[in-house]
This record gives C-alpha cells, sequence and structure tokens, in this order.
C-alpha cells in the first residue's frame, strides 16, 4: 500500500506576481522539510506546476539527487467557467466555507482528478502542492464534502495511504492560521 507524504508548499514572497515563488522563510520551510523527510527516501517527488511547488520541492531533489515529475493536475483550484470574482483569491476564500456539492461541476471534477492521481501512484511518493488539493485528499479519507476539512500550514506534511480505491488518512499535517495562496 503506498504511503504519499501531501505537502503544502512553503511561504511565498509577497508580489504582485500570479506565480509567486518563496520567500525567504518559505525557503527555509522548504530546507527543514527536506532534512525532516531525508531519511524517508529517497522517493519520487511529485509537484504542481506552480513556482511555489517546486521551489519547495527542490531542496529534497537535491538531497536525493533526482528530478520531481511535474503534474499540472496537482496544480490549484482553478477558478469556475465564467467566474465574476475579481480575483483568484477572492475566489479561493468564497470556495473554501463551502461545500463541494455547492459547486460547479468542473470544480468537483478537478477535486476527483486530484483524488484520481493519488489513487493512481504505485509507490510511496512524496507529493509537493497546494492547500486545497491536500484538503481534497483529506476529505477523500474521511468522506467529508467540505473544501476546507483543516488548515495545513506552509510545508507541512499529512500522510496518507492508498489502496488504488481509496485514500486512508494517517496523519494531519501542522496545522495554522495561514494565508491561502
Amino acid at each position: 500500500m503506498p504511503r504519499l507524504y501531501l505537502v503544502r508548499h512553503g511561504k511565498i514572497a509577497a508580489s504582485g506576481d500570479p506565480d509567486p515563488g518563496l520567500a525567504d522563510s518559505g525557503r527555509a520551510q522548504a530546507d527543514a522539510l527536506a532534512a525532516a523527510l531525508a531519511p524517508k527516501g529517497p522517493l519520487p517527488i511529485f509537484t504542481s506546476p506552480f513556482r511555489r511547488a517546486r521551489e519547495t520541492a527542490a531542496p529534497l531533489a537535491r538531497l536525493w539527487g533526482l528530478t520531481p515529475d511535474i503534474d499540472a493536475r496537482l496544480g490549484e483550484l482553478p477558478a469556475p467557467p465564467d467566474s465574476e470574482f475579481r480575483s483568484h483569491s477572492e475566489w479561493l476564500h468564497y470556495a473554501l466555507a463551502r461545500r463541494w456539492p455547492e459547486l460547479h461541476e468542473s470544480l468537483r471534477g478537478w477535486r476527483d482528478q486530484v483524488v484520481e492521481v493519488l489513487l493512481q501512484m504505485q509507490r510511496n511518493a512524496v507529493v509537493v502542492c497546494h492547500f486545497v488539493s491536500i484538503n481534497a485528499a483529506v476529505g477523500h479519507a474521511l468522506r467529508d464534502d467540505r473544501v476546507t476539512c483543516f488548515h495545513p500550514e506552509n510545508c507541512s506534511c499529512t500522510v496518507v495511504d492508498s489502496d488504488g480505491g481509496g485514500l486512508r488518512l494517517v496523519e494531519l499535517g501542522a496545522a495554522g492560521e495561514t494565508r491561502v495562496k
């Protein structure tokens, strides 16, 4: 049964960039995470295509001497079709307070896709992704239809096992009040 280490990206730099990189504190978080996970591997590393996720995965990839697999299906929750929200951040804050059945079917499809990617993994792996992606996995494991089941802190590691048909929560990562981006 594959064990998956779901890592939320590190703290991002304050910028107007639509794909921001890590802040100095986020790079320090990524380095600490790499040191903590190093004894578990080397394991395959999968990452969202977003810069903050790739930069979070980089120190661990260097330690293990491998190149992460970038998977677009692990990206951020998209805005719904014909969205009238002024920003992605505004949209996320709206969505995080909802349950999946209340959201557009394309977004439920996105959630199902994230879960399917995880269920298809055949070996233990590290997956560096985003707040909502991790919540999608935890919600699946707990059969909880809230978009936000818990608040994973930046660079926290949530552990799930996959039997190919379902996910089982092993351990929630550190939680905290955190800004979603």
